[in-house]
């Protein structure tokens, strides 16, 4: 039997909920497939359905109307037992750990495998043990959980999902509670699982920046508009990528690759490497500073970082953003006496 091009196919799905008799749609008309080796980040604002997503595809709640398709199978036909053979959950939810240790943890995930008497065989514990070398986190594994930092407890419930063994991978937001160090690594880990393991691999996000270092393609959601999907160097050099950021105030940066915000009515004038005057103008920005009009001058050098204002009583020269704006607000006290 030929296997199954896609983990993931969905097609015409409608998701939401059943209450009283009345479907109250969430989000309609997603059409996607989940491709082995490929990860996959979904983003979009609070409310728009992902977590309903997730448990539409986990098939926790049935879908309104359309069709999932898990390995080739109808989601409809399979079993809860199927089900977590196929497909393993990473939640935000903290684990009650109890007197747990992480190997215990690690070791959950082998639950949907085991007998009746939930004894691990030598294959399991094999299994085990890979996952925890692949998440690194043999050097703390018999630790109990609550002696272990939020990282290292994240890359243990990875573990867990890695042990369960199954083609798919979900994670609700695995970096949401995690310090910039251990968002890099927790989504550098799942790319490099995702390419070892031959996964599919779906992570809820709101960290964009990280997500498109990591994201083999990025799911757009927003209310009301079709899923845009992509690679994120596409999403990017379309413009496709701005449809997350409804506010007017901000704006995707494409040569830096990260979200700013925009500094409306700003009639200030700066002179320097387009790179520093960004970063002055956000301070000017700030501290209220964007309107000084154009009997201010203010010209910025680097190599090193030199900072000259001329204004229409005196001068400054210094060698620090924050000191030349410390000097152009007292500046503007004085005139504004």
């Amino acid at each position: 039997m030929e296997k199954p091009l896609y983990t993931i196919s969905a097609q015409d799905l409608c998701i939401g909920y059943t209450r009283k008799k009345q479907e109250i749609k969430v989000h309609d008309g997603l059409n996607f497939q989940l491709l082995p080796g490929q990860l996959y980040c979904l983003l979009g604002p609070n409310g728009v359905g992902k977590s309903t997503l997730i448990k539409t595809l986990l098939g926790h709640i049935p879908a309104l109307s359309g069709s999932i398709y898990i390995n080739g199978k109808d989601l409809k036909k399979l079993s809860a037992e199927q089900m977590a053979k196929t497909a393993s959950v990473v939640l935000t939810d903290r684990v009650s750990s109890g007197n747990l240790h992480v190997a215990d943890l690690v070791a959950l995930g082998r639950v949907p495998f085991t007998n009746w008497a939930g004894r691990l065989a030598e294959a399991d514990l094999h299994i085990i043990a890979k996952a925890m070398e692949a998440t690194k986190i043999n050097y703390f594994k018999d630790k109990p959980l609550s002696e272990i930092s939020d990282g290292q407890r994240q890359k243990a419930m990875i573990a867990r999902a890695l042990a369960q063994d199954g083609q798919l991978i979900i994670l609700d937001e695995p970096t949401a509670h995690l310090d910039l160090i251990n968002r890099h690594e927790i989504m550098q880990l799942l790319r490099t699982i995702c390419k070892t393991e031959n996964k599919s691999i779906l992570v809820i996000t709101h960290d964009l920046e990280v997500a498109i270092e990591t994201a083999d393609e990025l799911w757009l959601m927003q209310c009301g508009e079709p899923l845009i999907q992509g690679s994120p160097e596409d999403l990017i050099v379309s413009g496709k990528i701005q449809h997350l950021l409804t506010s007017p105030g901000l704006y995707f940066d494409i040569h830096h690759g990260r979200v700013r915000s925009t500094y409306p009515d700003t009639v200030t004038t700066i002179h320097g490497p387009a790179a520093l005057c960004q970063w002055f103008l956000a301070a000017l920005y700030k501290a209220g500073l964007q309107h000084l009009g154009s009997d201010y001058e203010i010209h910025l050098f680097e190599e090193p970082f030199k900072v000259m204002v001329k204004t229409p009583t005196g001068g400054f020269e210094g060698e620090t953003i924050r000191a030349a704006v410390d000097f152009l607000l007292m500046a503007e006290d004085e005139r504004l006496k």
